[in-house]
């Protein structure tokens, strides 16, 4: 359930569907396990929430289109009826040759109002903004600035509260992304999540994000460690989130440093 606590919001429970950016990908653990902005969210409300326990899921998984975000996971998650569900998707799309940015919005609309329906607050959140630092970032920019008026024509939605972390230019800046500079690093993941923290009221704790280590690569072997396999899965019908199962698939308790 939700309620209010003040100015504050808080959430009982909460699932996260999406792609890389909600699975974490670009902020690993020293094991290689993505976090990412949705785990540190859900660390917040924990926090807000204490002492009372906050249940979480991430069902997001790399690489996938909007499609199976909004079918197979928006169903995953809507039976394990949580307080709160984060929906971001979109992104994949908008980097195939040909994408309907109105079906896009459609979709977004459609399932985030089905999610009301079903009893959940809903996050939306778009994407952070890669553009100025990858190959046909003109393209994606256009593509990027068109889904998020379309999405913008929509609002609001009762009972859903919307982040445009597409429109954050701070987070577009090269120091929040990571060595592929398509997904967000440790300082991006944090700042998304202080986003999205601000917007459902709730205190946003210090996350000990810092600056992204080490040199990037030349730009020789950015295009042979990145551009080209991604080429290479585009042209064989791959993706990289093949044979991956959600991190997180069902509701599991936050918990908290120094608390059982």
């Amino acid at each position: 359930m939700c309620c209010d606590r003040g100015m504050a919001h808080t959430f009982s429970s909460y699932i996260a569907i999406g792609d890389s950016f909600t699975e974490g990908y670009g902020d690993d653990l020293p094991d290689g396990t993505p976090r990412g902005w949705a785990d540190l969210v859900a660390l917040g409300l924990a926090l807000a929430s204490a002492p009372a326990t906050v249940t979480y899921a991430n069902l997001a998984i790399r690489g996938k289109k909007l499609a199976p975000i909004v079918g197979e996971q928006l169903d995953a998650a809507i039976t394990q009826h949580p307080a709160l569900i984060s929906m971001n998707g979109g992104g994949n799309d908008l980097m195939r040759p040909r994408v309907s940015i109105k079906s896009i919005a459609d979709q977004l609309e459609k399932a985030a109002r089905r999610a009301v329906a079903a009893g959940s607050h809903v996050l939306l959140a778009s994407g952070g903004n890669p553009s100025r630092h990858v190959p046909m970032g003109g393209l994606l920019q256009r593509r990027g600035d068109e889904l998020a008026d379309e999405v913008h024509r929509r609002l609001p939605i009762d009972g859903a509260t919307y982040v445009n972390n597409w429109g954050d230019a701070e987070l577009a800046d090269l120091r929040y992304w990571s060595r592929d500079k398509l997904h967000l690093n440790t300082l991006g993941h944090a700042r998304v999540a202080g986003n999205v923290l601000a917007a459902l009221e709730v205190p946003i704790p210090q996350f000990g994000a810092s600056e992204l280590e080490g040199a990037r690569p030349t730009t020789s072997a950015y295009w042979r460690e990145y551009v080209l396999p991604w080429i290479g899965r585009r042209i064989t019908g791959r993706s990289s989130g093949d044979a991956r199962v959600p991190k997180i698939a069902t509701l599991q308790p936050v918990l908290l440093a120094g608390r059982d």
